[in-house]
């Protein structure tokens, strides 16, 4: 039993063949998915998704990178979301500094709105960080996100920061980047990060693992980070099955 903690099946990439897609998946032993929705078009798709099908859940946050198109009333919007049912995090949100469409003043003060909404509300969140390591930590610090804890996603940086990451509440999720023969930092926090605080993802259709690099990326392809992970610790593949869907379930309070 496989869970993808990260996934955007209600992106235009698999208007197509959605439903082959996520047959594919279950026939890869992925019981369960998080469909994260970050912006006007995806949150509401997000949410159908997960309505229309057991052991689908979402997430709804506001992504960095359109961190200047949002107000109150989008914040207002998230915080209505959050007790629907279906709904087990918030997030993306974080900071992007790859691309410049929000000013970072812009990013980290919906970061940090978004983080009080959800001690508010007391839901995980779901960082998403690109070159922006240090001042996620500060900010996660000064707004206390201990307090609710959720995941570095799709993580892809050094092992130096990943205790400081788990101190403060976070579990570490790996995704395809773990496969990559030239990556060698997600291999080598695959290796150290305690399985009680290891996630696995595909952040679908992007960051599709080895050999399918390049292509688009689909939750079934999530079995292929979690026999890497398996491998890099020498454990079997059940071992790292188990232990990251238990600790995703625990986290985002599902009891089914």
């Amino acid at each position: 039993m496989l869970f993808d903690t990260h996934v955007h099946l209600n992106v235009s990439h698999f208007d197509d063949d959605r439903e082959d897609v996520m047959k594919r998946a279950k026939e890869a032993g992925v019981e369960y998915m998080v469909v994260v929705g970050f912006d006007h078009e995806t949150i509401p798709k997000a949410i159908a998704i997960a309505e229309e099908n057991d052991k689908i859940y979402a997430a709804v946050g506001w992504h960095p990178v359109d961190a200047i198109d949002m107000t109150d009333k989008e914040l207002a919007w998230l915080e209505e979301l959050s007790s629907h049912p279906k709904v087990v995090a918030l997030g993306e949100m974080g900071l992007d500094y790859h691309w410049d469409k929000s000013p970072k003043d812009i990013q980290k003060d919906v970061f940090r709105k978004q983080i009080q909404l959800a001690k508010k509300v007391k839901m995980p969140i779901i960082i998403h960080n690109r070159e922006a390591t240090e001042d996620i930590i500060e900010i996660l610090k000064e707004e206390d996100a201990k307090e609710v804890g959720g995941i570095m996603h799709c993580y892809n940086d050094s092992k130096e920061y990943v205790q400081t990451c788990l101190d403060m509440n976070f579990y570490i999720s790996l995704g395809g980047p773990v496969t990559f023969k030239n990556a060698p930092l997600p291999k080598e926090v695959a290796e150290i990060v305690p399985l009680n605080r290891l996630l696995i993802e595909t952040d679908c259709p992007f960051l599709a693992p080895h050999p399918n690099r390049g292509k688009r990326n689909e939750p079934a392809y999530v079995k292929l980070v979690a026999e890497q992970i398996a491998d890099l610790r020498g454990v079997s593949l059940e071992e790292i099955s188990e232990a990251t869907t238990n600790n995703a379930l625990h986290l985002f309070g599902i009891t089914e």
